[in-house]
């Protein structure tokens, strides 16, 4: 089911067939599910600024301004991270929406983010710490459960904010914990990195795309899969452009990340909510018995969960779809034998433990 908001991102001219009542609804979907930025650079795209009202205009305008402000203040947070990581001879990895704006890939289009993403080898976690610490970035209050959490079953350290300018940083050894199903071999990524700036690199392009899919599929919370699917979109459209060789190896390089699994996922459900062009017959490489019988399930849950977060775009059973999603990502976590211990305590928490109620930054329930 296509809502209002996927049908212009693909088809931005149609906004010119909007009533006031539409367009109203088209903003509301955009900003609550962190795409209005993006929509407005699709419009800007088509040069249709001008062709409609100072009062709809001004709402993109907005967005297209936090978005801006957004970028020069990560090309400043980006130096000083840097800088501190060369201090100790550690290269300065990005992921996600920091990597789609640094690198300027079409992707990062009106991309908004809420916290800078980087990812170290994992015996370098602790002097990336030392040296971040040093130029101000710290650990927020969490509880000593939480801290052991993080650092023992964690793919990252706990959120680190700068004291100052109070940006969020997330310091990644992995794209998913110890404890989930796939075993990732980190060292794994740091053999195909693109250096885009000086001293700056991301992930390869096969290796952002199969990092997106496994970030969004191993979701618990979906307030922005819409916009993540977005990104998934904007990467498989626009990489085979930049590299001939993109698809070739693609469902390979999934299987040896021991992430087939969230690929095919991302492959099949950019297809379904954008329509994104893929070669025949990759979905099917990427497909085995297990996937297909379970498809008609977790199309159920997903194309509830991918729908603009806006109540006027809510299915029927989407709270059951975004619970069962919920708990499916727990499950996809951790073994049973870790998972009941850290919910019951986690309940216990919530409960009696009056400080959990102070905390602020990420819980590992979200990590």
């Amino acid at each position: 089911m296509s809502f209002l908001l996927q049908q212009l991102l693909l088809h931005p001219r149609r906004i010119l067939d909007l009533d006031n009542a539409q367009l109203n609804q088209l903003i509301s979907q955009a900003r609550s599910s962190n795409l209005l930025a993006s929509l407005a650079m699709e419009l800007a795209s088509e040069h249709l600024e001008n062709q409609l009202s100072p009062s709809v205009t001004r709402h993109f305008q907005s967005a297209l301004l936090i978005h801006e402000k957004q970028k020069r203040d990560l090309d400043y947070d980006i130096e000083k991270i840097r800088l501190a990581l060369d201090s100790i001879g550690e290269k300065l990895v990005l992921l996600k929406g920091a990597a789609y704006l640094l690198a300027e890939l079409p992707v990062g289009r009106g991309r908004l983010i809420s916290d800078i993403d980087i990812i170290v080898p994992l015996q370098s976690i602790d002097p990336t710490e030392r040296a971040l610490n040093e130029v101000g970035w710290e650990s927020s209050y969490i509880n000593s459960y939480n801290e052991y959490y993080y650092r023992k079953w964690g793919h990252e350290i706990p959120p680190l904010t700068h004291l100052k300018r109070g940006t969020t940083l997330d310091v990644h050894h992995n794209i998913l914990p110890p404890t989930a199903g796939p075993n990732v071999d980190a060292s794994l990524l740091f053999e195909r990195l693109i250096e885009v700036k000086p001293g700056i690199f991301t992930l390869s392009r096969q290796d952002m795309v199969i990092h997106s899919a496994t970030h969004l599929f191993h979701e618990g919370e979906f307030r922005h899969g819409l916009r993540d699917m977005w990104d998934l979109d904007r990467m498989l459209r626009d990489f085979p452009d930049q590299d001939p060789n993109f698809w070739k190896g693609l469902v390979d390089r999934g299987r040896e990340l021991e992430l087939l699994n969230s690929l095919y996922h991302g492959l099949n459900y950019a297809q379904l909510v954008f329509g994104t062009p893929l070669p025949d017959g990759i979905i099917k490489e990427a497909e085995n018995l297990s996937r297909r019988l379970r498809k008609p399930f977790m199309d159920f849950l997903f194309l509830r969960a991918f729908q603009p977060d806006h109540p006027q775009c809510r299915q029927r059973f989407t709270s059951l779809a975004l619970y069962l999603l919920y708990v499916r990502s727990h499950y996809l976590r951790m073994p049973l034998y870790l998972l009941l211990p850290h919910l019951a305590r986690k309940a216990w928490m919530r409960h009696f433990d009056k400080k959990e109620s102070l905390e602020n930054e990420k819980t590992p329930e979200a990590i």
